[in-house]
C-alpha cells in the first residue's frame, strides 16, 4: 500500500524532486493511538505562517493601545505584508470571578478580539467594541475575519504584574508551570456566525493556508497579553516598573482549550486530512531517503533530542494516561542518543534510526519524525503549501460494485471486519448541540438523540454498504447503486476518496465504545503547532500556542538570522 501512494511532489505540482523512502503505509499512521502521539514540526500552520511572515518583509505596529490602569480598554495590531493589512482588534473588560469559565457556554470573557480585514476606522472599531464581547450573540461583516475570546491566568497574570511592577522579573519556574498570560475558548474562522467566509482570503499571499488567519490572530493576541501586562505593571507603580525579560516573553504563549468541537473536522474534510498527512510523510521519506549525515545534520539532530529531553522534563500533566506517556517518553528519549548515534555511523542513517524507534512507544516514534524534519529544513518546507485541498466530494459513477465491492475489502478489512451488532462496537454516536451548535457525544444505549446522529461513524457505513454489494450483480455501475440506494451514496463517496487519497480515513470505529477522541483533538493541534498537551479528560484538553515563537518586534529585526528565527521547536525554558 505504501508504495502506492502518490507523492506530494505530484500532489503540489512541486518543481523539484527528491529522492525519498517508501512512505509509511496508511494503515500504520492513520490509527489513533499514533495520531495522537504527533508533535508539532516545521509543517505545522503556526511555523509556516511566521517563516512566510518573515520571508515576505511583513512589518506589525500597534495603531492604537487605549487601555486604562487596569488593563481595560482596546488596542490594534496591525500587520502589513505584500498588498494587504490585516488589524487584530483587542477588546479587554471588567470580568467577574463568578463569569470566568472555559467552557464553550459562557456569556462572558476578560478579552474578546477580531482580526479586521484592512485597518479599521474610529467608526469601525466602535462596531466591534460593541460586537465582540458579545461574540456569536453580535452580528458582523465580510470585514470581521476571525472572532475569537479568552480569559487571563489570574495567577500568572497577576503574579507577573505584581513582580513586575517591583522592579523584578517574574518567576521562571512559574511561568514554566503554566505557560501562558491568556488562554482562548474559541477562535472562529470561515464565515462563521457571519464573518468572512474563506473564500475571500484563501487566493491571498499568507492567509491561503491552512488556518492561517486563525493562527495569525492568535500570534498577535499574544502580543496584545505581553503588553497589557507590562502596561498594568508600569501604572501601578510607575517608579520601580521594568519591562518582561525578553527570554521570559517568547516562552509565554497562548493558552488554549478545546474540546469535542474540533474532533470531527478531521472527519468532515477527508481530502485536507489527506494532504496534511501526506505532506506530513513525505517530508520523513526524503530524511529517510539520505545517504549520509553530515556533521552539521548530526550535531543539529543531537541538540534537538537535548531539547526534546529538557521539554520533556518540563512537560507535567494531572491526566494518568498521558503523564504516565511522558514518563515513558523520557525514559526512552535517554536511550535514543545512543542509538542516533550508532545509526549516524552507517549509511541511511535515518531510515535506520526510524526502524529502530519501532521499538519504542508511539510517542517517542512520534517526536523522532518531528526532530528529523527540523534537521532537513531543505528538504521539508517547500511541503508546506501542499496542506490544502479542495473538498470535490464527487463520485465515479462508472465504477463496477465488483470493483466496489474489491476495494472495500482491500483497503476497509479493518471495517467489515468489525460486528456493530455488539453495544460495545457502536456504543457512541455523534450529535450536534441544539444550544451552541457544537458536536457533542453522546451514549446511544442510555441517552436520547441517536436518530439526529452526525455520518461520523464511517466504519459502520463502509460495512453496511458492502453487507449490500454481496447481493448485487458485479457488473452493476455504481450509478445504478446510488440510484436504487441512495443511503449509501455517502459511503460510495468514501470509499472512492480513500482510493485517491489514502491517508483521508481515521482507520479506527469512531462510535467504539473505547473511543478516546483525545486522540483526534491532539492530531489536529500538532498540526497547528501546539505545544504542552494537558488532558483534562478524554474529551477536552489544553494546550499552549506559540511558546517560544519569535515575538512581534523580532519580524525582521536587523541581526536575526532566518534560521534563528524559526528555530522554536519544543521550547524549553
Amino acid at each position: 500500500m505504501s508504495g502506492e501512494a502518490p507523492s506530494a511532489d505530484l500532489v503540489c505540482g512541486v518543481g523539484q524532486l527528491y529522492p525519498q523512502a517508501e512512505l509509511r503505509p496508511p494503515e500504520v499512521v492513520m490509527r489513533l493511538e499514533r495520531m495522537g502521539s504527533f508533535f508539532p514540526s516545521r509543517l505545522s500552520f503556526m511555523r509556516s505562517l511566521l517563516r512566510d511572515l518573515a520571508t515576505a518583509n511583513a512589518t506589525v505596529e500597534r495603531g492604537v493601545f487605549d487601555v486604562d490602569d487596569d488593563g481595560f480598554g482596546r488596542a490594534v495590531y496591525t500587520v502589513r505584508v505584500h498588498d494587504h493589512s490585516y488589524s487584530l482588534c483587542a477588546f479587554s473588560n471588567a470580568l467577574e470571578p463568578e463569569q470566568r469559565t472555559d467552557r464553550v457556554i459562557a456569556e462572558a470573557w476578560d478579552s474578546s478580539f477580531v482580526l479586521y480585514d484592512g485597518v479599521p476606522s474610529t467608526l469601525e472599531l466602535d462596531r466591534l467594541n460593541d460586537a465582540a464581547p458579545r461574540q456569536e450573540a453580535a452580528r458582523y461583516r465580510p470585514t470581521d475575519i476571525v472572532l475569537s475570546r479568552a480569559n487571563r491566568s489570574v495567577r500568572l497574570f497577576e503574579h507577573v504584574v505584581e513582580r513586575l511592577a517591583a522592579g523584578h522579573q517574574p518567576d521562571a519556574d512559574t511561568i514554566g508551570s503554566i505557560g501562558y498570560l491568556m488562554r482562548t475558548t474559541a477562535v472562529y474562522g470561515n464565515g462563521k456566525f457571519g464573518i468572512a467566509d474563506r473564500a475571500l482570503v484563501q487566493d491571498r499571499p499568507i492567509l491561503g493556508g491552512a488556518f492561517r488567519a486563525e493562527m495569525l490572530a492568535v500570534w498577535l493576541i499574544r502580543a496584545f497579553t505581553h503588553d497589557l501586562v507590562e502596561h498594568v505593571a508600569h501604572r501601578r507603580s510607575p517608579a520601580t516598573a521594568v519591562g518582561l525579560d525578553s527570554e521570559l516573553k517568547r516562552h509565554l504563549g497562548i493558552g488554549n482549550s478545546t474540546g469535542l468541537g474540533m474532533a470531527p473536522f478531521l472527519v468532515s474534510h477527508p481530502e485536507l486530512l489527506n494532504n496534511w498527512m501526506l505532506a506530513r510523510e513525505t517530508a520523513l521519506a526524503r530524511v529517510r531517503a539520505v545517504r549520509s549525515a553530515t556533521a552539521h545534520h548530526a550535531q543539529r539532530f543531537r541538540s534537538l533530542i537535548e531539547r526534546a529531553q529538557k521539554h520533556a522534563a518540563q512537560w507535567n500533566v494531572e491526566d494518568d494516561r498521558q503523564q504516565s506517556r511522558i514518563v515513558q517518553l523520557r525514559l526512552e528519549l535517554g536511550e535514543l542518543q545512543e542509538v542516533a548515534a550508532a545509526c549516524m555511523n552507517d549509511d541511511d542513517p535515518w531510515d535506520r534510526l526510524v526502524n529502530a524507534c519501532s521499538n519504542w512507544s508511539a510517542e517517542c516514534e512520534e517526536l523522532v519524525v518531528s526532530a528529523l524534519l527540523e534537521t532537513y529544513p531543505e528538504l521539508v518546507d517547500g511541503l508546506a503549501g501542499c496542506m490544502v485541498a479542495g473538498e470535490s466530494r464527487r463520485i465515479d459513477p462508472a465504477m463496477t460494485a465488483g470493483e466496489l465491492r474489491e476495494t472495500i475489502e482491500t483497503q476497509w478489512a479493518w471495517a467489515v471486519s468489525t460486528d456493530f451488532d455488539a453495544p460495545e462496537n457502536c456504543r457512541r454516536f455523534w450529535y450536534t448541540s441544539e444550544e451552541k451548535l457544537e458536536p457533542r457525544l453522546g451514549d446511544r444505549f442510555t441517552e436520547e438523540g441517536a436518530e439526529l446522529e452526525r455520518p461520523l461513524d464511517i466504519a459502520r457505513r463502509v460495512c453496511a454498504l458492502h453487507a449490500e454489494l454481496l447481493g448485487r450483480s458485479a457488473g452493476d455501475p455504481v450509478a445504478t447503486l446510488c440510484k436504487e440506494l441512495p443511503q449509501h451514496r455517502f459511503a460510495i463517496q468514501r470509499v472512492q476518496t480513500l482510493l485517491r487519497h489514502p491517508y483521508a480515513e481515521i482507520r479506527d470505529n469512531l462510535i467504539a465504545e473505547d473511543l478516546l477522541p483525545i486522540d483526534m483533538l491532539r492530531c489536529k493541534l500538532s498540526f497547528f503547532g501546539a505545544a504542552k498537551f494537558d488532558p483534562k479528560s478524554d474529551r477536552w484538553t489544553r494546550v499552549t500556542l506559540f511558546q517560544g515563537a519569535p515575538l512581534i518586534d523580532e519580524l525582521g529585526a536587523t541581526g536575526t538570522s532566518a534560521a534563528d528565527f524559526d528555530d522554536w521547536w519544543l521550547p524549553v525554558l
